[in-house]
């Protein structure tokens, strides 16, 4: 199977099924000489690890990593580094009944069809699973970023259903299970979240993430432009169906004078582009924003086939997220710093000479 990695420089590919023995996967480009814990990593695999809240799946994995090479009295040797996570606690006899069944939504139809067989347990390698690595190594990069640059990426969660989180500030977001940055505003997601429970169904979610510090002049046009490899990364996390960046869909609505940043000698007056001209960094922030559809593994019966073309009718059991939005900020920030930290390193390799290398503003 191809397409498991990503990344130039620094280039992370991933391995591992939802009920397979292990998540795992290979980092080549981290700088020598830059110091690393397992900790480092441990603390945001466990923002995004199952059981933490009774609004989520109530799959308990510790989702404890090991670092297998790559490490040398806590610092980075420069050469690839290998991490792993085993799976602990697989329910795959709660897939026993459906695995010849092709489940609505899911990738069961699709991989069935292209390879011919495919892992019916918790939807093998098309596992939101997976993710854990991609999790791990946006640590690795997170720390660099923020240590090296100062450069700074959160996320929080901007949508449930129809409630528009209003942002009050970063301290918020800490302060509650889903990541919402007002917390007048969380007993009503939780209402909603106990009616879906009721109702046996899920919801979707808008997810916005916001990378601060950014130097001016990552992105390579033309087809590998910073917002078209962050659209790649970020549509590439499960469930995600749409990716915006800047003021994204709202531009339709926009006159040109609007849209357009003006620039003053303080600098830029607007940011409706989100951090990025033409492929490249301007110095602002970095805004993008993604939308993940609600879980497609419910209790409501729905109608499907089996792997014999006969018509079906489903209800999927099991431990499942109700909105697979409240896990996905960790997520998201992860794939955001995969590739920033990537374009940097190539703009170091490249533009080093550079008089205006991590130039704030380039003005």
């Amino acid at each position: 199977m191809a397409g498991n990695k990503i990344g130039k420089i620094f280039s992370v590919t991933t391995f591992g099924e939802s009920h397979g023995m292990a998540l795992g996967c290979i980092i080549d480009g981290i700088p020598p000489g830059f110091p690393l814990s397992i900790n480092d990593l441990q603390k945001e695999l466990n923002r995004r690890k199952p059981g933490n809240s009774k609004y989520t799946t109530q799959r308990r994995e510790l989702d404890q990593v090991s670092i297998l090479s790559g490490l040398f009295n806590g610092i980075t040797t420069g050469t690839s580094m290998g991490l792993i996570i085993h799976n602990t606690d697989q329910r795959s006899q709660d897939y026993e009944k459906i695995k010849n069944i092709f489940r609505p939504g899911h990738a069961d139809y699709t991989y069935e069809k292209k390879y011919g067989l495919r892992d019916y347990r918790g939807g093998g390698r098309s596992s939101a699973r997976e993710t854990t690595m991609r999790v791990a190594a946006g640590a690795i990069a997170k720390k660099y970023l923020n240590i090296k640059h100062n450069i700074k990426i959160k996320g929080y969660l901007s949508q449930l259903g129809n409630i528009s989180c209003e942002f009050k500030s970063w301290n918020e977001v800490k302060k509650n299970d889903f990541s919402c940055p007002n917390t007048h505003q969380v007993p009503i997601i939780k209402d909603y979240m106990k009616t879906l429970k009721k109702e046996h169904d899920s919801i979707g979610a808008k997810i916005i993430i916001i990378a601060k510090n950014i130097p001016v002049g990552l992105g390579e046009p033309v087809f590998d432009k910073l917002d078209a490899d962050l659209a790649h990364a970020l549509m590439s996390i499960n469930a995600v169906k749409g990716v915006e960046i800047g003021d994204g869909f709202s531009v339709i609505n926009q006159k040109g004078s609007q849209n357009r940043d003006e620039i003053n000698k303080e600098g830029f007056k607007t940011n409706h582009a989100g951090g990025i001209l033409g492929g490249i960094s301007n110095g602002e922030n970095i805004i993008a924003a993604i939308a993940l559809k609600p879980t497609s593994s419910i209790g409501i019966p729905g109608q499907t086939i089996n792997n014999m073309s006969e018509e079906k009718t489903i209800v999927v059991k099991g431990r499942h997220d109700p909105c697979v939005g409240l896990r996905a900020v960790p997520i998201a920030e992860a794939m955001m710093a995969i590739v920033i930290m990537d374009h940097l390193l190539r703009y170091r390799g490249q533009c080093s000479d550079n008089v205006n290398l991590f130039s704030k503003k380039n003005t």
